[in-house]
């Protein structure tokens, strides 16, 4: 093969390459300090997802480490920002108006601390539920049609605890199996919703 067809055969594998349609974004700080605290439990999820499909999310894109691969007849755009949690939604909404992505085909995966660990929910749409990172993509995009899976990680153990502090803290070793467990139905429902099947995905795994 002469060096023309090799970059031949390069072109042609580039433009047979779908475009992104769908784009998952799991939320949390970047960062040493934060890597295995409660509010990353979004980048833990999308890491197990993207060890699932061989996905390396590691190319800086959008504000955001990000990787490719194909997921449920879609191209997806897996993305962890790196705008620290406050100003997610920079990261996403910069990707989704490059790809003209519309909000329904953008999943969201982030820490709840309503749920206990090893818990998750998913919704279709709806508010912010307090949570920082969703509530700035909310106010970026302009909508809350986002489909979202919410990852629990446990209520704080008195009421006067300091939240930041909880959120920011590391999982004990009690509950690192069941957070495990959580993250794989996060990857299964991901595969789900991205299918079109969210009732199916929220009555398997609410």
């Amino acid at each position: 093969m002469s060096i023309f067809d090799i970059f031949n055969s390069i072109g042609h594998e580039r433009r047979e390459q779908k475009p992104v349609t769908y784009i998952i974004a799991g939320l949390g700080n970047d960062g040493a300090k934060y890597r295995d605290t409660r509010h990353n439990a979004g980048f833990m999820a999308i890491d197990m997802l993207a060890g699932q499909y061989n996905t390396a999310i590691k190319k800086s894109r959008f504000k955001a480490f990000c990787g490719e691969t194909d997921i449920s007849s879609h191209r997806v755009l897996l993305m962890k920002p790196l705008t620290m949690m406050n100003l997610s939604g920079q990261a996403v909404t910069e990707a989704m108006n490059f790809y003209k992505i519309p909000a329904e085909n953008v999943l969201v995966l982030f820490d709840d601390i309503s749920l206990p660990v090893g818990k998750i929910r998913i919704r279709q749409k709806g508010s912010d539920g307090g949570h920082n990172g969703m509530k700035n993509i909310i106010y970026l995009a302009g909508k809350d049609t986002f489909p979202r899976i919410k990852i629990g990680v446990g209520q704080k153990p008195h009421p006067d605890y300091d939240l930041v502090a909880w959120v920011l803290s590391a999982f004990k070793s009690e509950e690192i199996p069941p957070l495990k467990e959580a993250c794989s139905n996060v990857c299964k429902a991901a595969e789900l919703i991205a299918a079109g099947e969210a009732v199916k995905a929220m009555n398997e795994y609410n």
